[in-house]
């Protein structure tokens, strides 16, 4: 037997083991479908790189493990959606085919290359009804699994995962869906993502033409107040005015401001 020989088999078990710990030592990515289409959810607290992406007009991207490496996954499935689309028609460009090519990528690169990306992604498709939305989570090595009702990868995903499945139902609203992934990406007993550490995206199949929509600041706050639970932007509670001193008996109680409306010159004329 030759020195350093390995068998296919323990190659292929290296390369495995490989991919899940860099994949596991990144944040969870929660993907769940609500009533209007489906929603995108990340811990990441950076403004800059993002893990969730729009692909083309009803087809949107999460992903997690190595940044530089999903990022040429993104671009190369752009430059698909877009060669494709202008070709043809835009109508047929497919989540299930941006799934296919991903999939013949992944698993080409795990089979062929000493090292396998250390990514997990998921492309998502919302149809004009629910019973037309697709999920697709691609691991590493190119295996496709057809996800429904929602999907959860890197990290902790197992557990999330389980999270997902006990909190989880059908035609949720976005406020109810986005308590649901919150609750899932939190461990029991820990504090949930401050707002600016959020990374959050539909794909609404309400909107006309470009589905896929980012939902910051403002408009993520007014969302996160119709929680059950809203993470705070700070944990310092509001102060309290002290209490006004007791009146003496027989004093007379300190004047205070005239009745009816007190015009403060805001009013139009």
């Amino acid at each position: 037997m030759p020195f350093g020989y390995a068998s296919p088999e323990q190659i292929m078990r290296d390369k495995a083991d490989y991919a899940r710990k860099g994949i596991a030592r990144g944040r969870s990515v929660v993907t769940l479908q609500y009533v209007d289409g489906i929603l995108f959810v990340a811990p990441n607290p950076s403004r800059a790189l993002h893990k969730i992406s729009e692909i083309y007009d009803r087809i949107g991207f999460a992903a997690v493990g190595r940044y530089n490496e999903f990022e040429e996954l993104r671009l190369g499935g752009i430059r698909y959606a877009d060669v494709n689309g202008y070709t043809y028609d835009r109508s047929d460009v497919t989540g299930r085919g941006l799934a296919n090519l991903y999939a013949s990528n992944l698993g080409r690169i795990f089979t062929e290359s000493i090292k396998s990306l250390e990514v997990e992604v998921v492309v998502a498709e919302v149809g004009d009804t629910k019973e037309g939305d697709a999920i697709y989570r691609l691991t590493f090595d190119g295996s496709v699994f057809d996800e429904h009702g929602f999907a959860a990868m890197g990290g902790q995903a197992e557990a999330v995962a389980t999270r997902l499945k006990e909190r989880y139902r059908e035609s949720m609203s976005l406020a109810d869906a986005l308590e649901v992934a919150l609750t899932a990406l939190t461990e029991p007993g820990g504090e949930r993502p401050p707002v600016g550490q959020l990374e959050v995206a539909v794909l609404d199949r309400n909107r006309e033409h470009r589905k896929f929509l980012r939902l910051t600041g403002a408009r993520l706050e007014r969302l996160l107040a119709q929680t059950s639970n809203p993470p705070s932007a700070s944990a310092t509670p509001p102060a309290t005015p002290p209490a006004a001193p007791p009146q003496a008996s027989g004093e007379a109680p300190p004047p205070t401001g005239p009745d009816g409306d007190v015009d403060d010159g805001s009013s139009p004329l």
